[in-house]
């Protein structure tokens, strides 16, 4: 079975959010034209405490996209986005959500940022996504949303990891970098990863 992962398509990360990403609602229409192809779609949505240590405002002295360190790992300080319960945490209004089988949240763990839907940064912790799936006998999956050069990039490489075959539609997503976006495009290539357009999912 062939499976569609909506990536954190949420109102903080559309343009007037908090974190947005350019022309991040572009995306919308290509979405919802493209669910009724798959037999099973599954979104994942960024949900954080108000204290994550992700954001800058945790940090003081520091300020929103400086790099910083979590708890041993890497990290780059955010605004404060997808705070629990707040409306940029909301998938946007104009997502369909009817064929929505099941929402993974993730981000949850004020330690520790997760960019990935299957697993935070550190790899300590899953969300469940990959034996959801294999559960489901999904093989392949095809992942759409935002970021394409974080959220979207690292979902991409645990989906690779976890034994899926893995595609990313690429004019259903958007960067926060082109530079960004290109190194990790170059990079799931690399892994295998095909790029395809909406137009070519049958």
């Amino acid at each position: 079975m062939n499976a569609l992962l909506l990536i954190d398509i949420q109102n903080d990360f559309v343009p007037g959010g908090a974190l947005a990403v350019p022309a991040g609602d572009a995306i919308l229409p290509l979405v919802n034209q493209l669910q009724p192809q798959f037999e099973l779609v599954v979104a994942t949505q960024d949900w954080h405490p108000a204290n994550h240590g992700s954001f800058a405002s945790q940090h003081p002295g520091r300020r929103p996209f400086e790099q910083g360190e979590l708890h041993g790992l890497p990290q780059t300080l955010w605004p404060d986005h997808c705070v629990q319960g707040t409306a940029g945490a909301e998938l946007h209004p104009a997502l369909d959500q009817h064929r929505i089988e099941a929402i993974f949240r993730k981000g949850t763990n004020p330690t520790l940022d997760s960019y990935s839907g299957f697993f935070d940064n550190g790899h300590r912790k899953s969300t469940g996504l990959a034996d959801y799936l294999r559960g489901r006998g999904v093989r392949q999956v095809w992942l759409a949303g935002l970021a394409a050069d974080y959220c979207v990039y690292f979902s991409a490489l645990d989906a690779v990891q976890e034994g899926f075959a893995v595609a990313v539609v690429e004019d259903a997503t958007r960067a926060i970098s082109p530079e960004g976006y290109e190194q990790a495009r170059a990079d799931l290539q690399e892994r295998g990863v095909r790029f395809v357009q909406a137009a070519d999912v049958e």
